[in-house]
């Protein structure tokens, strides 16, 4: 597997993560016996960046993900997050809180530091500059490696820079959405790292998308926009065009768009999830497959701007400042 460096601060990535989310939450019932699995056989494939978050599950996805890594946990990247508050999904970045996650994490995941500890959303009562120095105690105390954001805008990211460098930005970033290019020039400037979860579009690049009322309750894809009624149906018909590109590079559609992921950049990493191992072996091989320029401009006549339909419904969309 390639390596790649986020941020110019030391932090090197395989090329493709491994997102473990969707172990716990977000895509109907959980299943600790297969992404355990799945985890593993990343691990195997020299998939090393492996990322986590108190919210996913309150504690338990990082008990799944300490579980499973524990035989090689020194060999890989550990990320997880904090900000979030149960039940409600409010935010709550107050360094005291902040120290509390940080506490709680470690000992769910059964470590002693964690490489990357990321603000899993900006809070608006906090200012930046009070969570970046809290995350600088915690680098100079050998807990966290190093200080990323996630969802953050250009404001956020330069003014919590001058505190603590910041080391890498997770943003959604897929075929399917794009608007996070706008922050590119701004963290090629700073020397940071790009992040990408959702990369396979939450499922719909990867072939197997139905309409939103056939999933099950808990699946977040029941109310995704790009999920309803004509979105549906137009991600689905640039979906087919997208797959017949990868076929013409001998591909699967969900190895096209991680391979369409890492010709944006070399400081960019992807983190598809998958509770298949089958799944984790057909993302790993995507990092071997090149996207000529040719391809690169059928894709913008294909998805000029991303897919259709926003990808959070209102109420849930950051706001980045």
């Amino acid at each position: 597997m390639q390596q790649r460096q986020l941020g110019n601060l030391g932090l090197t990535s395989s090329a493709i993560g491994y997102g473990s989310m969707g172990i716990s939450v977000a895509y109907g019932e959980g299943d600790e016996q297969g992404g355990t699995a799945a985890i593993q056989r990343a691990y195997e494939l020299g998939i090393t960046h492996i990322d986590t978050a108190e919210m996913y599950g309150w504690g338990d996805n990082e008990r799944i993900v300490g579980r499973a890594i524990k035989d090689f946990r020194d060999d890989v990247v550990l990320a997880t997050k904090f900000g979030f508050t149960a039940p409600d999904l409010g935010v709550d970045s107050r360094p005291d809180h902040i120290r509390e996650v940080l506490h709680n994490s470690l000992r769910n995941l059964g470590v002693d530091h964690v490489d990357v500890f990321y603000q899993h959303r900006v809070d608006p009562n906090v200012p930046i500059e009070d969570v970046a120095g809290t995350v600088r105690e915690f680098i100079e105390q050998g807990k966290v490696k190093y200080f990323g954001l996630s969802e953050a805008g250009e404001q956020t990211i330069r003014r919590a820079h001058a505190v603590q460098p910041v080391s890498v930005l997770q943003t959604e970033y897929s075929l399917f959405e794009r608007d996070v290019e706008s922050l590119f020039p701004t963290l090629r400037e700073l020397g940071i790292g790009f992040v990408a979860y959702s990369p396979l579009g939450r499922g719909f690049l990867t072939g197997t998308a139905k309409p939103a009322t056939e999933y099950s309750d808990g699946d977040i894809r029941q109310y995704d926009p790009r999920w309803q009624g004509e979105n549906f149906d137009k991600n689905t018909q640039a979906m087919q065009q997208l797959a017949g590109l990868a076929e013409s590079l001998g591909a699967s559609l969900s190895q096209f768009a991680l391979a369409w992921l890492l010709a944006q950049g070399d400081d960019i990493v992807p983190i598809p999830g998958s509770r298949k191992a089958s799944r984790v072996e057909e993302n790993a091989a995507a990092a071997d497959i090149e996207v000529s320029p040719a391809v690169l401009e059928r894709v913008a006549e294909i998805l000029p701007a991303g897919g259709h339909g926003a990808r959070y419904i209102d109420a849930m969309l950051p706001e980045w400042n």
